[in-house]
């Protein structure tokens, strides 16, 4: 069944379906927590995924780029790097011809950009998500379930990039992905993917429902929005005067300021 795309193995702990019955094998090991991770909780499906993950907190990179040198935790990971200097992108989406140098990149633009579907819906607030994970983390909100906890002091966190995250910054534990394009830094290899996917393959998933203008993030298109509307939520301090945009009261804050000689712009 791998090849024809259907997912007839469902897992009977959290539903999510499989496409075959190794792949369930596999998948459930993750909620029995064979394969656990003793730095972060994190559970694998298999010994070889739990060998790769641990490398995140070793540091070890055992694999090398023969162009620049540049050492990677995952054989993927240099497979990627050496796409980098070729610029070979191998997938191509069938809905748009682009191409990308990943099929993860591909799945994402097809899910962000061509599909609408939202299958996934909350029990609490009928809510509906595009992915099951989103739901999960969504309904921790309600129930305000913290599963992952810091071993390092009693902080619990609803996420495991929430963890991530506080490991990072609190107790300079784990590693940060780099971008290869501008260097700016992420808690998890996911968000990388999805900046990359964004910022540096033009893909902009949010997109406009009164003009054709596309965005990357949705407070990008929240802004946007302001420009086919006549509101003016954003009022300067100093006197009555009302603006669109936060980034016009500001400047008319200053001039303002300036004026009645707060100080000079």
């Amino acid at each position: 069944m791998r090849h024809t795309g259907e997912n007839l193995y469902s897992c009977t702990q959290c539903e999510k379906r499989l496409s075959s019955r190794g792949c369930l094998y596999e998948h459930i090991n993750i909620h029995r927590g064979k394969y656990k991770c003793t730095e972060c909780g994190k559970c694998c499906g298999n010994s070889k995924d739990l060998a790769r993950h641990r490398r995140s907190h070793s540091g070890e990179k055992p694999f090398e780029c023969s162009i620049c040198s540049k050492r990677f935790t995952q054989a993927g990971d240099l497979v990627r790097r050496m796409r980098v200097h070729t610029g070979d992108k191998p997938y191509k989406c069938s809905l748009c011809n682009k191409r990308f140098s990943t099929s993860s990149n591909l799945q994402l633009h097809k899910h962000h950009v061509h599909s609408n579907r939202r299958p996934y819906q909350c029990p609490y607030c009928g809510k509906l998500f595009k992915i099951n994970i989103e739901l999960k983390n969504h309904v921790r909100i309600h129930t305000d379930a913290k599963p992952y906890s810091c071993r390092h002091c009693s902080d619990c966190f609803r996420r495991l990039d929430q963890l991530k995250a506080h490991l990072l910054k609190s107790h300079n534990e784990g590693t940060w992905f780099t971008c290869d394009i501008c260097q700016q830094q992420f808690i998890t290899r996911g968000n990388l993917k999805q900046h990359s996917l964004r910022r540096h393959e033009g893909v902009k998933p949010h997109v406009c429902s009164e003009c054709p203008k596309r965005f990357c993030t949705s407070r990008e298109l929240r802004l946007h929005h302001l420009v086919h509307s006549d509101v003016k939520r954003f009022s300067c301090g100093l006197c009555d005067k009302s603006c669109k945009f936060p980034r016009s009261v500001v400047k008319h804050f200053q001039k303002c300021a300036a004026k009645l000689g707060f100080y000079s712009v």
